[in-house]
């Protein structure tokens, strides 16, 4: 055991840990704490970030070269037997992230004659081929001639002038749609052509030539796209250029200062060409702002290849890296626990943002995923910071902090009682019936996971249960329980993530009547044989599939730390699952190629890179945990003044 780890454990808890593959872990995360303060590792996606960078620096006219090999590499490493590409590990092949990942490797100098494209390519063609694939795989080959742009659908952008409360404006999109559609508001307006250099043509599957110009769908957002089509082709548009001004000036004002837009890749990338075809060179400030910020920060290039990420998320793995270090009995006191204290409290956010649209506050107080991206605070994050200054911080300022977030927090409920991420409300159904919607999540709707965050913490701040918002919440999450005594998990792979939290929440605020043992009893009834818990992706599409999947460290850890917190520690099920976390350590930490995050149910998945290790230590922790830790107290309102602190959060 190395000496330092060994030392760990305060005296306040009870002496130093006698775990060794604690004391392991608890010794690589110290050591892999940036001098800042904070942790995060690689976000791992699918290979369609790396494929469209490669096609973005060729559609703007950038030196793709010193990242082709790279690129090449990576992509051809994902590639599976069947000649496909996956959405996440051991999925099945994925038809449009096939076409865009063959597409990148042709750009990228890969003959067509290669083995590996034969083979993607015989995987295309028997899934029907470029007519079959997504919405925008058609606009990325569509950017270059190699679709035809009226088999894509349109949108006007004049829909940047609908207030917000007039149906499908753009505060009716979840930020992260909304912050895609702007620029393709611009994009499929102009439906520019820019040269690709080759042909991907033997794509199009024998037969399938007349339905590339189809738009697929009915009703009566089909025909609007007609009449939208026909418009284009006139002369003159009045008014098209003002909306193409508008909404050229709110891409630039959602710039955030890493380069980004809204810290992830598609609002990024969409961005840059919407502003290149409004005129911007690759040498104006917000381009160069936007180019670097995605080579500097979000590129990743080792042995593996040149990847990108689709974002970062060190504001959440340093949250809960202190709350894991406080769970193994690291004092307040302690270097990693102040630095990182210091660290998130300078993140704290005080301007204003999109949110603002729906919520009438001036000051925010909320902390976002990323880095840098400000105007998009959320409520999932804030949540987790709360707690882990709660658990972590020391003195004043962060009492202040966290009280200032957790008002935030609370006034981004939504009408039914619970909470979305980003923002409130956001919940208008139309816009799925858009022919544009045809992936990824539109929405950002309340959902279990965030509300039992908001819950717990709001729980540790001291408001109980007769507080009528709690109230409202746990309404929400009563009647959002499955059958079989699981919650769904919007950010996390899946049943037995949300179940995980809102076990964490109930047991924080001391209730949750049966639906806490039918949830206990579905996480003993799901358990795999080697003593581990695991659930596929495949749960989004199919409910049946629910807590079912092969063993991984992180949602093993999901499942015991709720059996901890349920208040069955010491069910022989629980010793089963932290030996299955013991014997599977390696070098420190855990070997994770399963993705357990969540980006898009259904269509979008993540690989976090230190989920497989904070979660494990965790419940590691929680196995030797005594009742009350560094005065953290689990009953809530109990000693530590927050009863006194709560009494602030809506005053």
């Amino acid at each position: 055991m190395p000496e330092r780890a060994a030392r760990l454990r305060h005296a306040d808890s009870g002496g130093p840990t006698s775990d060794p593959a604690l004391a392991r872990a608890l010794d690589w995360l110290l050591q892999r704490q940036d001098p800042a303060g904070w942790w995060t590792a690689e976000m791992e996606t699918n290979v369609t970030m790396t494929a469209e960078h490669l096609l973005l620096l060729r559609f703007l006219g950038a030196d793709h070269a010193h990242v082709a090999p790279g690129a090449r590499l990576h992509i051809l490493e994902k590639q599976r037997a069947d000649g496909s590409w996956a959405l996440y590990f051991d999925g099945p092949g994925d038809l449009s992230t096939t076409i865009e990942a063959y597409t990148a490797l042709r750009l990228a100098g890969l003959d067509v004659s290669a083995e590996p494209l034969q083979r993607a390519r015989r995987f295309i063609l028997d899934q029907g081929g470029l007519a079959e694939a997504r919405v925008f795989t058609k606009m990325w080959l569509a950017l270059f001639g190699e679709y035809p742009w009226d088999g894509v659908p349109s949108m006007p952008p004049e829909l940047v002038h609908l207030p917000a409360g007039v149906p499908l404006n753009l505060y009716d999109f979840a930020c992260w749609a909304r912050g895609t559609i702007a620029p393709l508001l611009i994009v499929l307006s102009r439906r520019p052509v820019r040269p690709l250099g080759l042909s991907v043509a033997e794509l199009v599957a024998p037969g399938t030539e007349a339905r590339l110009h189809r738009v697929p769908g009915s009703g009566v957002f089909w025909w609007l796209d007609r009449l939208q089509k026909l418009y284009e082709r006139l002369p003159r548009q009045p008014g098209r250029a003002r909306a193409r001004a508008a909404i050229t000036d709110w891409i630039v004002e959602h710039q955030e200062a890493d380069g980004s837009w809204g810290g992830i890749q598609p609002p990024w990338v969409y961005s840059l060409i919407a502003l290149n075809l409004q005129g911007m060179d690759l040498d104006h400030p917000v381009m160069r702002r936007g180019l670097d910020g995605l080579h500097e920060r979000f590129a990743v290039a080792d042995e593996h290849g040149w990847r990108l990420q689709a974002c970062m998320s060190p504001v959440w793995d340093t949250a809960w890296a202190v709350l894991a270090l406080r769970a193994a009995g690291l004092p307040r006191a302690h270097p990693a626990i102040r630095s990182a204290v210091r660290w998130l409290l300078d993140e704290q956010i005080s301007s204003g943002g999109d949110w603002q649209v729906r919520v009438p506050l001036q000051d925010c107080g909320g902390w976002a995923f990323e880095f840098d991206n400000d105007i998009y605070p959320d409520v999932d994050d804030t949540a987790i910071v709360v707690l882990a200054l709660l658990e972590g911080g020391e003195g004043a300022r962060a009492r202040a902090a966290a009280v200032r977030g957790a008002r935030w927090a609370v006034a981004m409920r939504s009408h039914n009682g619970a909470w979305g991420s980003f923002d409130r409300d956001n919940t208008r159904q139309l816009v799925y019936r858009i022919p544009f919607a045809d992936f990824g999540a539109m929405l950002d709707p309340p959902s279990e996971d965030v509300t039992a965050h908001v819950l717990e913490m709001l729980a540790r701040l001291g408001t109980g249960v007769s507080d009528p918002v709690v109230r409202g919440g746990l309404r929400y999450l009563a009647r959002e329980q499955r059958p079989w005594g699981s919650w769904w998990g919007r950010w996390g792979v899946n049943h037995l993530y949300g179940t995980w939290c809102v076990v964490s929440a109930l047991d924080a605020l001391g209730c949750g009547g049966s639906r806490l043992p039918r949830a206990l009893d579905w996480l003993l009834r799901v358990q795999n044989p080697d003593g581990g818990w695991g659930e596929g992706c495949h749960s989004y599409e199919d409910e049946s599939f629910a807590g079912v999947g092969v063993s991984t460290a992180s949602q093993t850890a999901w499942a015991v730390m709720a059996l901890q917190r349920g208040g069955r520690g010491s069910h022989p099920a629980v010793l089963a699952g932290l030996d299955f976390l013991r014997a599977r350590q390696a070098g420190g930490t855990w070997p994770e190629p399963e993705f357990t995050g969540t980006g898009f149910p259904r269509d979008f998945y993540l690989n976090y890179g230190m989920y497989r290790h904070l979660f494990p230590t965790m419940a590691l922790a929680l196995a030797g945990e005594r009742p009350v830790r560094g005065g953290a107290p689990r009953t809530p309102g109990a000693g530590s003044g927050r009863a006194a602190v709560a009494g602030g959060l809506r005053g």
